[in-house]
């Protein structure tokens, strides 16, 4: 597989925007009610997270701030995850696939992942 090594730059790029992109699209429909059949209220503790999503995908999409804007998505997700879907709960709930908080898991990892790595290729941290 060392042939793939020549495009690991590139898709980590891709990754990152991609990643980006997908998470400021959750606030989108939370801050601005697009696509949505509901709308939290403004100033609300989800309406603040779909705040991060939005602005803090767009940074992270586009390599700007991409440390601190992905450390922020990360903990955002985490706290979506343990708040919101775990719930500290035992038994079946335990599991993600159950209390159906695989994507925000998923998300605060590769954000976590983003943040210690930065923009890489194509961001305008370029690092």
């Amino acid at each position: 597989m060392k042939f793939l090594e020549v495009v690991s730059g590139e898709s980590y790029a891709l990754l990152r925007i991609m990643a980006g992109l997908m998470f400021s699209f959750h606030g989108v429909q939370k801050v601005l009610g697009i696509l949505a059949t509901q709308q939290p209220p403004i100033g609300s503790q989800l309406w603040a997270g779909g705040l991060i999503e939005l602005i803090g995908g767009v940074l992270v999409a586009i390599g700007l701030l991409t440390r601190p804007a992905a450390f922020l998505c990360s903990g955002t997700m985490a706290v979506a995850y343990f708040q919101f879907h775990w719930k500290f709960q035992m038994g079946d709930n335990f599991f993600p696939t159950i209390n159906k908080g695989e994507l925000a898991a998923l998300y605060c990892f590769v954000f976590l992942l983003i943040a210690c790595k930065g923009s890489g290729k194509w961001g305008f941290d370029q690092k």
